[in-house]
């Protein structure tokens, strides 16, 4: 079982959010705001570690055993309205965040520190029960589709009698939305475009009316005209006051969409700021985040050595 957060600091500053353009470890960008005087989403310090065996000469019965970290002292704000990228290379442990978020805790994980969602410090427990509803995931593959079921009756879900036509009048509203005609509620899943089975993942995650979407690579396999698309829908739901993170590792496309950016590096945030600061690596704190400037496409992809963050 993983172990609760840990809860022996202080109590969290839920009334400190408005003033000041660097708190919490990060910058606001101009949109940046605290509906009800707090953020949205709020991770302080978060650890997740695992127990592993030493090498020992290939010697198993005499390996020594430690504790190895994936997320080290993570912290992390999205605001209500705004679109967070999460930027880093692979295997940073992005997707284990994302996993954390949604109370998805590995059973031989320990973890520590501390999570608020709109204004409520969580557990593991109440993690899981605000997954689907309150916090929805655009998950990565579209093999997270079954392919035995008609689309339509994927997004509206399990509904009781009472439900189904509620359910189906979202569903429809929701495909609207998102240029998704009428007809594809018919379809299965291979019979879908790939842009088109990205908005019915979305129409997915927004069944539930979230107040906080987590889109982890939501790009993955799209060509530019589909990957830019995607990445309008979910510019559409902050605009209309809900949050996103978005976890990817291409930076060039999230600082399109994005309103602040987390530079991800083993582990944790090295940097979390307003896209404005990619205007120039001066604005960047951090040797990590600048080395990742520099290696944009317009900046002629030129590799630095990026120093200790």
């Amino acid at each position: 079982m993983a172990e609760s957060m840990q809860k022996t600091r202080p109590a969290h500053e839920g009334t400190a959010h408005r003033s000041g353009e660097h708190h919490h470890h990060h910058n606001h960008a101009a949109t940046s705001r605290h509906v009800g005087d707090h953020h949205l989403l709020q991770v302080e310090d978060l650890c997740v570690s695992f127990m592993r065996y030493d090498d020992a000469g290939g010697r198993f019965f005499a390996a020594g055993r430690r504790q190895a970290p994936v997320l080290d002292r993570l912290s992390l704000a999205v605001h209500a309205g705004e679109v967070v990228a999460v930027v880093g290379a692979s295997g940073a442990g992005k997707s284990m965040l994302a996993d954390c978020l949604l109370g998805l805790f590995d059973p031989h994980a320990t973890v520590a520190g501390r999570i608020w969602f709109d204004g409520t410090e969580q557990t593991a427990e109440s993690l899981a029960a605000l997954r689907g509803r309150s916090i929805a995931l655009v998950p990565q593959s579209v093999a997270a589709l079954d392919p035995l079921m008609r689309v339509g009756r994927q997004v509206q879900g399990a509904a009781s009698f009472q439900e189904r036509t509620t359910r189906k009048a979202r569903q429809e509203a929701l495909f609207e939305r998102y240029g998704l005609g009428p007809e594809t509620a018919q379809l299965y899943p291979h019979e879908l475009s790939g842009g088109m089975a990205r908005r019915v993942l979305l129409c997915c995650a927004l069944m539930g009316s979230p107040q906080l979407v987590i889109a982890d690579e939501p790009t993955v396999g799209l060509d530019l005209e589909l990957a830019v698309s995607a990445l309008s829908d979910l510019r559409a739901f902050a605009d209309e006051g809900g949050g996103v993170m978005l976890i990817t590792h291409d930076i060039e496309l999230a600082l399109r969409v994005a309103d602040r950016v987390a530079v991800f590096r083993d582990g944790t945030v090295v940097e979390e700021t307003a896209v404005a600061s990619f205007a120039s690596p001066e604005l960047l704190q951090t040797p990590y985040a600048r080395a990742l400037w520099h290696a944009l496409p317009e900046h002629g992809f030129e590799a630095r050595e990026a120093a200790s963050c």
